[in-house]
């Protein structure tokens, strides 16, 4: 099975995580799709496949080497993202791209124009969804690169590797990927999760993130007879969101600059609720934010009433940069991998993060390596199998290294 064939398999699953689900998985659809990959693993010849009740799966290519030799590990999430459909997907090739615009089914048309990253594949054979569902290449793209690797270095026992590792989870796209992975099963020393982007991205800088539920208690009186008694929440709550500066907002804001985004409000007379993520490189800068949007409850409350308004601020995860800088070795075998596959490496930080964030503070170092879906979270998803292939490449030599880099 070649690494085409093996990721529009995937692709007919309907892996979609669910944000208001209290499960693990957050949905059940995701462990049909985890019991046929941990039955594939099994059967390409992994050992200690094995899939918890969580439906997080575990394997390894045992090593062909004598001597000891570093554990390293491969990570890709299954589940799809809740913003689009990932039921009935489907995909088709298209062959040789020229560059024009590319239909997905009537009136839905992936364009260049609107779409400039598609020109960068020029020639490629992309894989494109039909306009009415993502693709799912985030992050199944990863596995299928991450199992075909596997089979190859199966294949070809004069490259030599130690013990590697394979590991897959539900939930990435809901932030709970890394919750219940188990990084002392796991057993490496350090790990890549294949889950960026186009060729050639290499992430191990990410948002320290925090979220916030600002409620805001009012009073509900006739409007009639209100004078001096309504407290109208609704109102308050736009007062609040006016607070915030409109230039550090995710659509005035990009690189390493931080944010506040509102992602949600529900609201009467009564009582309002606003929801905040914050975001920032700089754990400094990441800790002020945090503290403004304490100081403007305490402002609100100053001018209503104590009571009125309440900030809970809660950290959800860090910049991986605190872990992986004493450990820049993990970084400088995947710019040497590529470099010997020709591939130009494209460094950036993640304005997000990773499963590999959180794991990276679990005490596994763990960057981010291209896989390389585009637009992902949408109809105008797609990947180049040939980009894909560049991935897989690039995992085989990064073995190959860390075997190497023991000697």
């Amino acid at each position: 099975m070649d690494i085409t064939e093996r990721f529009l398999n995937y692709t007919k699953f309907d892996t979609q995580s669910a944000e208001d689900s209290q499960s693990v998985p957050s949905t059940k659809k995701q462990l049909a799709f985890a019991e046929y990959l941990a039955k594939e693993l099994e059967n390409e010849g992994l050992e200690d496949v094995e899939m918890d009740d969580k439906g997080y799966i575990y394997a390894t290519l045992k090593s062909n080497m004598k001597g000891k030799v570093p554990t390293i590990g491969f990570i890709s999430h299954y589940d799809t993202s809740p913003d689009c459909s990932g039921a009935n997907i489907n995909a088709r090739i298209v062959k040789g791209y020229d560059g024009g615009d590319i239909v997905l089914s009537e009136g839905i048309v992936s364009s260049p124009k609107k779409f400039p990253e598609l020109l960068n594949h020029v020639g490629e054979d992309l894989i494109v969804t039909d306009g009415h569902t993502l693709l799912g290449a985030d992050d199944k793209a990863g596995i299928a690169e991450i199992v075909q690797a596997m089979c190859y270095l199966r294949d070809h026992k004069e490259i030599k590797h130690g013990d590697i590792r394979v590991a897959f989870n539900p939930d990435e796209e809901i932030g709970m990927g890394a919750h219940h992975f188990d990084v002392e099963k796991f057993g490496c020393e350090w790990a890549y999760t294949m889950d960026g982007g186009d060729l050639g991205e290499l992430e191990f800088e990410n948002f320290n993130a925090a979220g916030a539920k600002v409620t805001i208690k009012g009073v509900s009186v006739h409007p009639g007879y209100a004078k001096g008694k309504m407290v109208n929440a609704n109102r308050l709550a736009a007062e609040f969101a006016a607070m915030i500066p409109a230039d550090e907002t995710p659509e005035a804001t990009e690189g390493y600059q931080g944010f506040y985004h509102l992602t949600g409000i529900n609201a009467n007379i009564e009582e309002a609720t606003l929801s905040y993520i914050i975001r920032d490189h700089d754990r400094k800068r990441f800790e002020e934010r945090k503290a403004f949007m304490a100081d403007c409850a305490r402002r609100m409350n100053e001018k209503y009433g104590e009571g009125t308004c309440t900030a809970d601020v809660n950290d959800q995860y860090y910049n991986m940069k605190e872990k992986i800088d004493p450990n820049m070795h993990v970084i400088d075998l995947v710019l040497k991998a590529m470099q010997e596959c020709g591939i130009p490496p494209r460094v950036q930080p993640i304005r997000g993060g990773t499963d590999g964030a959180q794991l990276s503070f679990k005490g596994l170092p763990c960057p981010n390596i291209f896989a390389g879906g585009v637009n992902f979270h949408g109809p105008y998803e797609f990947v180049s199998i040939q980009v894909m292939e560049k991935a897989m490449d690039v995992i085989i030599r990064i073995c190959q290294l860390t075997a190497e880099y023991n000697d």
